[in-house]
């Protein structure tokens, strides 16, 4: 594999960016051409002594805004861990510099614009996520990397790694890629034998985005936030992994935020669902080999229609790769009976056994090999499937843990989901959702509590603002980072100058003025009792239309994505 470095200074000049590589014996420096662009390779010698220079960690990419050209860098650095031997690190701080010297030469439109997309590549680069390994591919399971060839060992990481975890993709060009994992590094003593697991989830850079403006597939069979979980235990030299993935419903369906609680999903009448399904799953049983599908969506209500087509699409695929199991996890778990999912647990134990799981000994001998994956979804593929993951993955630790005596199960449960299982939830849902996961009490202590219930009301109270009012900005800096969206240069309007129509803020200050007066005739009674009746019942009824009005008109005042038209399926 080609030379990695683990530490750089970053000199810049008027005229240039030289980014120096600090290893011992090295004499290697990339200089960018800030008028050009064009990067070179060159020596330390040619470094201009009064170019100001300070140390970096590495290199997200470059970026193009209104203003020009952006190089992104990383500026502060946290190890979590070893991976077998390699230290893993988490991206933290980040520094956006411009080539260009002034803005000067921007409109004031432009100016503003420039500004708003800067705020959105800052707004990726601080959700919680980024980390990297300079020496070995993260974005790979042990058990992928423990069947490649001698060649896919020599390429260097950007060439071999699987370009669904590269989040920093279009920002790379002829940078080392760095994805988007979230990493969970835990040393554990259990009966007296001390070993590691690590939890590491990668999150597809395909198909990406918020909750409720991307849901299902695209036409390619990405699934919206489709992630590889990849649970590993290293003790006295022996490894073993296991991998589930989930991902959002595989067909075409939507769920836009419009001011109501919850959105009405809606299915597509109008696409050719099955294609995008079979291109799905055939994808998914290449990498993974046999499926088990997990679907843990309501059996009623809005989520019915859902649970009836994915079901009806496995059976007409007549594929005996894939397994289908519908689990309506509320019903079940209705009145805290959560010790009812042990039913699903139990019910694809065989299945479970059947798979197995990825184990080395110490001696490099493969002992098994994992043959098939539980893909898992709810409707968000946050909360109700973070739960269930993590119990079947608590089976898979228990299993692979059985040398000699068994372990200590209930230090076992307290090391494995405490500090795994739920902050990968927390991780996973902060990046899709915005908050931090629901049920994370049971996923700590097996046990759902009072006090669970009511952390869920506060986190779904704020993913209900978030979700209707900025995660169209979340959306486009999403799509930004993406390459999805390419800025231009030239002096035309932006998609940002979009205006609200008059309802947007007419209809608001009407319903504002409207309920502070119907207060204020309370406050203030007139000189006869029907009198303040009629004014209140005037005022108050003036704020309930008004309110209605807005709520029919919902989607005309949420915060909507501006780059990138997202698919209407209504």
């Amino acid at each position: 594999m080609p030379t990695a470095y683990e530490r750089f200074n970053l000199h810049t000049s008027p005229e240039k960016f030289y980014i120096e590589a600090c290893d011992d014996g090295v004499d290697a420096v990339l200089a960018i051409d800030r008028v050009s662009n064009e990067m070179t390779l060159t020596g330390k010698k040619d470094v201009p002594p009064s170019a100001n220079t300070r140390p970096i960690c590495g290199i997200m990419g470059t970026v193009r805004l209104v203003a020009g050209m952006y190089l992104i860098v990383i500026t502060k650095k946290r190890n979590v861990g070893s991976l077998l031997g390699h230290a893993v690190w988490k991206a933290v701080d980040f520094d956006i510099i411009s080539y260009k010297k002034t803005v000067l030469h921007l409109t004031e439109n432009q100016m503003q614009d420039n500004k708003t997309f800067l705020s959105m590549i800052n707004n990726v680069l601080t959700t919680d996520g980024f980390y990297f390994c300079t020496d070995y591919d993260l974005t790979h399971t042990l058990q992928r990397l423990a069947n490649v060839s001698h060649d896919f060992q020599e390429m260097s990481l950007l060439e071999r790694a699987d370009q669904r975890f590269v989040w920093n993709g279009s920002l790379l060009r002829e940078f080392l890629a760095q994805p988007e994992v979230i990493i969970v590094m835990k040393p554990c003593r259990v009966n007296g034998k001390i070993f590691e697991w690590i939890l590491i989830s990668r999150r597809s850079c395909f198909r990406a985005g918020v909750r409720y403006y991307v849901r299902g597939i695209d036409s390619e069979g990405h699934a919206a936030n489709f992630v590889e979980t990849e649970q590993i235990v290293l003790y006295n030299g022996g490894r073993a992994s296991f991998v589930q993935t989930r991902g959002s419903m595989p067909f075409f369906w939507s769920q836009r935020p419009n001011l109501k609680y919850k959105p009405k999903p809606l299915i597509s009448k109008n696409t050719n669902h099955m294609d995008g399904f079979q291109r799905h799953f055939d994808s998914q049983v290449l990498i993974y080999g046999k499926q088990t599908i997990l679907n843990l969506i309501n059996q009623k209500g809005s989520e019915k229609p859902l649970e009836q087509a994915f079901a009806k699409m496995v059976s007409g695929m007549e594929n005996s790769m894939i397994k289908y199991v519908a689990f309506d996890f509320h019903k079940e778990c209705s009145g805290m009976r959560w010790d009812r999912l042990n039913i699903l647990v139990d019910n694809v134990a065989e299945t479970q056994d059947e798979y197995s799981y990825f184990m080395v000994d110490t001696a490099g001998k493969v002992l098994s090999q994992q043959k098939g994956t539980f893909r898992s979804n709810c409707m968000d593929c946050l909360d109700r499937t973070n739960v269930i993951q993590s119990m079947l993955a608590r089976c898979s630790i228990q299993s692979q843990l059985q040398v000699g005596s068994p372990p200590e199960p209930c230090y076992l449960f307290f090391c494995f989901s405490a500090l795994a299982w739920a902050d990968n939830a927390n991780a996973c849902a902060k990046q899709y959702a915005g908050t931090g996961a629901l049920k994370t009490d049971f996923t700590r202590t097996g046990k759902r509590t009072q006090m669970g219930l009511v952390m869920d009301g506060v986190n779904s109270a704020i993913r209900y603002y978030k979700n209707n009012f900025s995660d169209g900005f979340r959306q486009d800096s999403i799509d930004l980072f993406l390459g999805n969206y390419a800025v231009d240069e030239t002096d035309g309007p932006t998609p940002l100058r979009i205006q609200k129509d008059w309802k947007f803020l007419t209809l608001p200050i009407i319903m504002v003025v409207a309920f502070s007066m119907c207060i204020i005739c309370l406050l203030m009674a007139g000189d006869t009792w029907t009198e303040t009746l009629a004014y209140v019942l005037f005022w108050g009824a003036a704020a309930a239309v008004t309110a209605a009005v807005i709520v029919f008109n919902g989607r005309d005042f949420v915060d909507a994505p501006k780059l990138v038209q997202k698919e209407k399926m209504d």
